[in-house]
């Protein structure tokens, strides 16, 4: 499959009905309109967000849309059952022996195999497919400053094989991390993440022919680390996280690609124009699905309306690095 080089997300909202039909609606409005990719993860909306991709999934053909999810973040709720946090955690995780208080990091974040496991089946549930296309670790480097630097990759072993089972079993295609910090930040961050080093951790879990296919990070024009800044080494040498996606031959979801509609207001109408966007949505998607590097950018769709509005930027030739760089660049 081709896929769309905007993707349409899932986080934001309320766990209303009336948010779950929006994004239904708007998956369908996005495929229409030749979206194919969708981006969703189990604590989103308490759950809910999946289930409402689930709905727009029925009525349309399984090789026609690529889709993500993602666990660690615990959803403390099913997106059905009426209940208590607490209860969730009792009746799905605790009273089953699949995980224990004291696996929790920081009182919201597990990646313990039996979780991941647990959570994935979930999502496959609540999406209504048999196997999921992507199967991320959710910020995995949440984990990294409690645990410190061995214990954490050794948690992250543990992780990739568990990954590695799940496409064995037909549950996924291929795993990945998406992040919010992460690959952003620098090596001396205590909630930095090596590339080079997880690739090496998913050859152990994998060999060779390990399927960590995959990272997510934020990529905007208020947040152009991904594109601008050396965060990364690869045999010694500096990388940004794009360079050193390609380099190891990694494809590339990017989060927050308009920043929540935050940074829309402060582009004049001269630098939409320059991106060849009618709006600044869609000069803010174009900046990002611009470029070198990313597979697929993503950006939340809850409304039908700016389903099309944004998919409109698929039929735009995407800018060249050079103007890119001169729009974010010192």
């Amino acid at each position: 499959m081709d896929l769309s080089s905007l993707g349409l997300g899932t986080y934001l909202g309320s766990p209303a009905p009336a948010a779950d039909r929006g994004y239904a609606d708007s998956a369908l409005a996005f495929h229409r309109l030749g979206g194919n990719v969708f981006d969703t993860a189990a604590n989103y909306r308490h759950g809910h967000s999946e289930w409402a991709l689930g709905q727009a999934f029925k009525s349309l053909p399984r090789e026609a849309f690529f889709v993500s999810t993602k666990a660690g973040y615990l959803p403390m709720s099913d997106g059905v059952t009426a209940e208590t946090p607490a209860n969730w955690f009792e009746r799905s995780l605790a009273k089953p022996g699949l995980l224990s208080p004291e696996e929790v990091v920081d009182g919201c974040h597990a990646m313990t195999p039996a979780y991941l496991e647990f959570q994935l089946n979930h999502s496959r549930e609540a999406l209504g497919v048999e196997a999921v296309d992507l199967f991320h670790l959710h910020n995995p480097e949440h984990q990294r400053p409690h645990l410190g630097p061995e214990r954490f990759e050794e948690a992250m072993l543990r992780a990739f094989e568990a990954c590695e089972d799940f496409v064995a079993k037909g549950w996924t295609r291929a795993y990945g991390c998406a992040t919010w910090n992460g690959f952003r930040v620098p090596a001396s961050a205590p909630d930095h993440l090596s590339l080079e080093r997880l690739m090496t951790l998913a050859e152990r879990a994998g060999g060779k022919d390990h399927h960590f296919r995959w990272i997510q990070l934020p990529l905007n024009l208020a947040m152009p680390e991904a594109f601008l800044t050396p965060t990364q080494e690869v045999q010694g040498e500096a990388f940004t996280a794009l360079d050193a996606a390609l380099a190891l031959d990694l494809e590339v979801q990017t989060s927050a690609s308009i920043m929540q509609a935050r940074i829309l207001r402060q582009l004049p109408p001269d630098f939409i124009a320059a991106l060849g966007a009618a709006t600044a949505a869609q000069a803010a998607l174009q900046f990002t699905r611009s470029c070198p590097g990313v597979t697929t950018a993503l950006c939340g769709m809850g409304n039908p309306a700016h389903a099309a509005e944004n998919a409109a930027v698929l039929a735009l030739p995407k800018v060249s690095a050079k103007v890119l760089a001169s729009i974010v660049g010192d």
